[in-house]
């Protein structure tokens, strides 16, 4: 007889084989027919809300692993609060103006960018942006995060762009808005002005020259005796480029100077510096003629190396002596820094570069050179005059294009900003008020928003919503009021932002509009868009005001470290300016998703992972349990390797899954129940590790420690399921009498597990959970997916201290004696641990725990037979020996035959003539 089919178990498909890539897309496919998403949201409607709204990734190409790691973190969170009883909606959305996706466009042309009709442009900038969004979209379905996927916000939809106009228009009317000349960062390949957050720092290798500016007034600071044809103040720059437009050397009044002579020429430099300047310019003798302090310097006229112009000496507290001479090469147009001095003393601001980056006739002999270009021409021209003291490179940061990936210029524009300054005391107050994950992102945001300048928000492109200001084209003042932006705000929200350029001002104005100024009633548009980080900034008031299902201020915003600069802050800003406080309860960020090694992945390296890949080889589960395992607050690892690793422990949790259910297949629920107290009490051990690892997994999602639930479920199925409950209670659901008492205690404990580990799991491995949910045993009143379940609830009354403190010590003491047959197995003395027969030789309270167990012992220790001594003094010389504990064992072959049916050894096969080759329990449970 085949006994392993005894208890007649349904021979359908057995669920939870290790398919996830084929088996996944069927689960989504489900979620969709049912419309699982909106029923979810239904189901808490009118609840408490928790609200955390996405921040929209950019249109631009497939997601990336990182891309992938954010929208997995935000499903779990989602999820989480949704079984928790929260309304909690999730709306995806999507950034979609700016350079790259412009760039992209007009390579699609194959056409030049300055003869493209602007409507034209933006139509395929529009397809492109449309395009990438549907692929995007796509991909973040197939990672099994649940959403409003058919109703996102796109920020170049009429009614987002309507509401951005609104948000403009209040900072406008609060007065944070303003035209000015400025130094600003420039990309001379876009042919823009740039943002902070759109500037990224990497290594460049640059020129390294010292330049001599010859004295013209010496305001009597030289010392006595001295020629001043002789005399030259020294400046070291690494853009020679700028220095057609220096018009000042500045220093800093608080540090020494000192006069050096070096032969017969003479030179001004931080006395901090002289030796390295002295060093690069390779003199090895010169001799210190006298110091002098900074702020005596100031008001010295030196002449320009090259250029019929003075360079007055300026002071200034930005000047150090971490390298360079201590005397500054000032050029307002081409500085941040720079461009404050210039203002304070009213130099003039002289920019000689045009929006590509040439030189233009203001530029001399340079003129047409692009300004990279121009370098070493002007490191010629000064050796020419002898105005070179010394040249080398050096390899540093510089700030490059975030969009092109080039070095950036800094150039004095007039360009349309947000008063940063108007408002950065409430934003600092409304940083406060933020609940910042982890910790030290209040500190780096709170630095950021205090040191910031204000924030240039346009743009010379095409793509984007326009700024919406009207000139007068008679007196040429700017208008900017009430009746303009509700104007272009209504005009948006019917026709879109294209009207901008599809229709002329008159159009667009009210009937009867005149200038506010001088009453002309002729305008023109500005050509400038806005930057696009003003676009996503505004989503707070251009969602979660507008969409019903949503609220404002958000609970939480999620996105990656760099977001402190970028959309964590260009929301506060907007937010803080027109609404008065942070548009967020709490933000949670995390780190960027490196290689193995640790190392920043790049095509080149050849280290990119691709999510598609891993989806396709493993399944999306394995890439949702990799991103719990990580503690995203730092850099996450990802590699082959790792992934190998949780597919392994995927593995295990799925296997602790299959094999419950395998186990429950003739399990009712509503019939077959025990009640707690008539469980054994190994049942009631496994329940209270159960309600433990609930609470400690609850407090992990509460506390967004993701990592902690990894491991706490992970170690609950590997060590207290797989290695000691399921693997002790194996004897008593295969052999027990189907509907005994003792089996269905198992099968009620193994069931309650079942039923709140899936619940447990479900936000991470959501299909995996879907599977097991639809494979359960029913229960009357159980929704029809695991998404529209309840969080578990807590059960006190599985907490027993004295059931944990006696078990606790058992697991210790069976911990040790496993080692003995394990060392057993390995010199061949058994095989299978069923194989043995254990002789315990115990004192003290661990001979006391032992005996109490009776016959029970074996079956804890899954041995034929187990029998207790009392005193260690009595194990012979070739027992094992525990080092920890008084414990003495030795493993013998168990004697008599094995049993077909259960495997345990017993003098009493083929008593029973109608089972010949079964014990007298076995054949017992098959005659009943």
């Amino acid at each position: 007889m085949d006994y392993s089919k005894t208890l007649n178990l349904p021979q359908t498909e057995f669920p939870m084989r290790a398919n996830l890539p084929e088996r996944e897309p069927q689960m989504l496919s489900y979620w969709s027919d049912e419309n699982i998403y909106a029923k979810k949201v239904a189901r808490n409607q009118g609840k408490a809300k928790f609200v955390l709204h996405d921040g929209p990734p950019y249109a631009n190409g497939n997601i990336h692993i990182g891309t992938a790691l954010n929208k997995i973190l935000k499903d779990i969170i989602v999820k989480y609060k949704s079984l928790q009883g929260f309304e909690a909606p999730y709306v995806p959305g999507w950034d979609t103006h700016g350079l790259p996706i412009e760039h992209a466009a007009i390579k699609i042309l194959g056409l030049n960018r300055h003869e493209l009709n602007p409507l034209d442009l933006r139509r395929e900038c529009k397809q492109y942006a449309l395009k990438c969004l549907d692929m995007q979209r796509e991909d973040f379905k197939r990672l099994g995060v649940s959403g409003d996927w058919e109703n996102p916000y796109v920020t170049l939809y009429p009614e987002y762009e309507a509401k951005q106009i609104k948000v403009f228009g209040e900072m406008a009317k609060q007065g944070y808005i303003y035209k000015g000349l400025k130094s600003v960062y420039w990309c001379t390949s876009c042919e823009t002005a740039l943002a902070e957050a759109e500037i990224e720092y990497a290594e460049k290798k640059s020129h390294s020259i010292y330049v001599k500016f010859p004295v013209i007034d010496d305001k009597g600071n030289l010392p006595v005796g001295v020629n001043p044809e002789q005399v030259f103040a020294v400046i070291w720059t690494t853009t020679p480029w700028t220095m057609p437009a220096n018009v000042a050397i500045c220093v800093n009044p608080e540090l020494e100077y000192v006069w050096v002579q070096a032969g017969q020429e003479i030179y001004l430099l931080a006395a901090g510096l002289a030796e390295s300047v002295m060093k690069a310019a390779k003199i090895e003798e010169y001799t210190i003629l006298a110091k002098l302090k900074g702020a005596d310097l100031e008001g010295m006229i030196f002449s320009h190396p090259f250029i019929e112009r003075e360079s007055p000496i300026v002071l200034g507290d930005h000047v150090t002596l971490e390298q360079g001479t201590g005397c500054v090469h000032t050029a307002p147009g081409h500085g941040q820094e720079d461009f404050e001095v210039g203002m304070k003393y009213g130099l003039p601001i002289i920019n000689p570069v045009d929006h590509a980056g040439r030189f233009t006739a203001e530029g001399g002999k340079f003129e047409g050179l692009l300004v990279h270009d121009a370098n070493v021409p002007v490191i010629k021209e000064l050796a020419e005059r002898s105005m070179l003291l010394g040249k080398g490179s050096v390899k540093h940061q510089y700030a490059h294009c975030w969009r092109c990936k080039n070095p950036i210029i800094y150039r004095a524009t007039e360009q349309w900003f947000a008063s940063v300054d108007g408002f950065r005391d409430a934003a600092l107050k409304a940083i406060e008020e933020v609940q910042w994950i982890p910790e030290w992102g209040e500190e780096r945001i709170r630095n950021m928003v205090r040191d910031r300048q204000d924030w240039c928000i346009s743009r010379q492109r095409v793509w984007g919503l326009p700024i919406p200001i009207f000139y007068c084209t008679k007196c040429n003042e700017h208008i900017i009021n009430d009746a303009t932006i509700t104007a272009v705000s209504d005009l948006f929200k019917v026709e879109g932002s294209d009207a901008w350029w599809a229709k002329s001002a008159a159009e667009i104005l009210p009937a009867g509009f005149s200038c506010p100024h001088c009453s002309h009633t002729e305008f023109r548009k500005e050509t400038d868009i806005m930057d696009v980080w003003f676009d996503s900034g505004s989503s707070h008031a251009a969602v979660l005001e507008t969409n019903p299902a949503l609220k404002w201020p958000a609970d939480l915003y999620l996105e990656g470290s760099d977001q402190h600069r970028g959309w964590f802050q260009s929301s506060l800003l907007t937010s803080v300016a027109t609404r008065g406080r942070a548009p967020y309860n709490a933000v949670l960020t995390h780190g960027f998703v490196v290689d193995g090694e640790g190392r920043k992945m790049s095509k080149s390296v050849g280290n990119t992972i691709y999510p598609q890949d891993v989806i396709k080889q493993y399944g999306a589960d394995i890439l949702r349990l990799w991103v719990a395992s990580a503690d995203y607050k730092a850099d996450i690892r990802i590699s082959n390797d790792i992934l190998k690793q949780m597919s392994e422990v995927y593995r295990k949790i799925r296997n602790t899954f299959r094999y419950i259910l395998g186990n429950l297949a003739d399990f009712n629920p509503g019939t077959d129940r025990v009640s707690y107290d008539r469980l054994l009490e190994i049942d009631r051990w496994a329940l209270l590790r159960l309600e433990q690892v609930r609470e400690k997994v609850t407090q992990a999602y509460d506390a967004y420690e993701f990592h902690t639930l990894y491991h706490t479920v992970h170690n609950f199925c590997a060590i207290d399921l797989s290695s000691i409950y399921l693997d002790i209670l194996k004897d008593r659901v295969y052999t027990a009498k189907p509907d005994s008492v003792e089996r269905r205690a198992a099968q009620t404990a193994m069931y309650e597990i079942l039923d709140t580990l899936v619940r447990l799991v479900s936000p991470v491995l959501t299909f995996s959970a879907e599977e097991v949910w639809q494979h359960m045993p029913k229960v009357a009143g159980n929704p029809e997916s695991i998404q529209l379940a309840d969080w578990p609830a807590a059960r006190s009354e599985y907490l027993d201290k004295q059931l944990e403190d006696k078990w606790n010590k058992l697991l210790t003491v069976r911990s040790e004696l496993t080692k003995a047959l394990e060392q057993a197995r390995r010199t061949k003395v058994i095989g299978h641990s069923l194989d043995a027969a254990i002789a315990i030789y115990a004192s003290d309270d661990v001979y006391e725990q032992l005996n109490a167990l009776g016959e029970e012992l074996a079956t804890l220790l899954i041995v034929s037979k187990a029998n207790v001594k009392q005193g260690v003094q009595q194990a012979p010389d070739n027992a094992y020996r525990s080092a920890e504990l008084p414990l003495a064992v030795v493993v013998t072959p168990a004697q008599g035959e094995k049993c077909e049916r259960c495997w345990i050894y017993s003098d009493t096969i083929g008593e029973d003539s109608e089972h010949g080759t079964l014990c007298e329990r076995c054949a017992g449970v098959l005659k009943a």
